[in-house]
């Protein structure tokens, strides 16, 4: 894994550090079967009225379908290609079924073309093998957590993350998760072995503005330069500081609890994530 910089020839160079994808994607195309048209809203609801604001332009994306799930259970799969996708800071490997079948999975670090996964009861814990958490070995680093049985993988999905298998306890097993939450999850529920690939997303920087324009990110101004009528923090003689921060809706943005604390799910949390 690496990371390009530029030689500081224009303003927009300076501070531009980019990913490198010469030797890390091996396709430029997607699989057609797999991708669908992803429409635009810029921020627009049904209506036509805007809801989120700060939101438009942009380049056009196309879908990937991706099988978060992997319920294709004890068909071996080649690893035909790793490639890019716009919709997620991780990269995706391609997936030829031995049945003929296709499929989308995040790419793990290690991942190769031509390497051969699995998935099911019956698969061994090896790096880029999706498996129930009961067959994991303790210790392990995961990826791609369900939550609910059956329900596809919902945790730990974005670039460079990863979570431990730390112990098991009865029906569940306990995870330490990249926020830091130590959780229970259901040991019937499922996880793909490894660390999610392409960790030096972290380490990039777009060096200006106009890369936000580009992935449909318009500019952005604060509360503190508006008017007491538009937020909380507007308004006043001269600069102000803003007082304390909080949202255009009056909630406090720093430190404030908004989790239910009458939350079902709560029980199954032993340890809150870091702050």
């Amino acid at each position: 894994m690496a990371v390009r910089k530029f030689k500081p020839t224009t303003p927009g160079q300076r501070h531009k550090i980019i990913g490198v994808f010469k030797g890390q994607i091996t396709a430029t195309t997607p699989e057609k079967s797999l991708t669908v048209g992803k429409r635009s809203t810029g921020g627009r609801n049904s209506s036509g009225h805007l809801s989120t604001r700060y939101r438009g332009g942009g380049h056009k994306r196309k879908l990937r379908l991706i099988d978060f799930k992997r319920t294709n259970d004890g068909v071996p799969a080649t690893v035909k290609s790793i490639e890019y996708d716009p919709n997620r800071s991780a990269r995706i490997a391609l997936l030829y079924y031995k049945d003929g079948s296709k499929a989308y999975m995040i790419a793990p670090n290690g991942l190769e073309v031509g390497q051969i996964v699995m998935s099911g009861a019956d698969a061994a814990p090896e790096v880029g093998n999706c498996l129930p958490l009961a067959n994991i070995p303790v210790g392990t680093l995961i990826h791609c957590i369900e939550l609910r049985p059956g329900q596809g993988a919902s945790m730990a999905r974005s670039a460079g993350t990863f979570a431990q298998l730390t112990s098991r306890e009865g029906d569940y097993a306990i995870i330490k998760l990249p926020s830091g939450e130590i959780r229970k999850v259901l040991l019937t529920c499922r996880a793909t072995v490894g660390v999610v690939g392409n960790s030096d997303h972290a380490l990039e920087s777009s060096g200006k503005a106009g890369r936000s324009r580009w992935m449909g990110r318009r500019p952005h101004n604060r509360g503190v330069v508006m008017n007491p009528v538009d937020h909380p923090m507007g308004g006043g003689e001269g600069r102000q500081s803003g007082g304390h921060p909080r949202s255009r809706t009056g909630l406090y943005a720093k430190g404030l609890k908004t989790r239910s604390p009458k939350k079902h799910s709560s029980k199954y949390i032993i340890e809150r994530r870091k702050k």
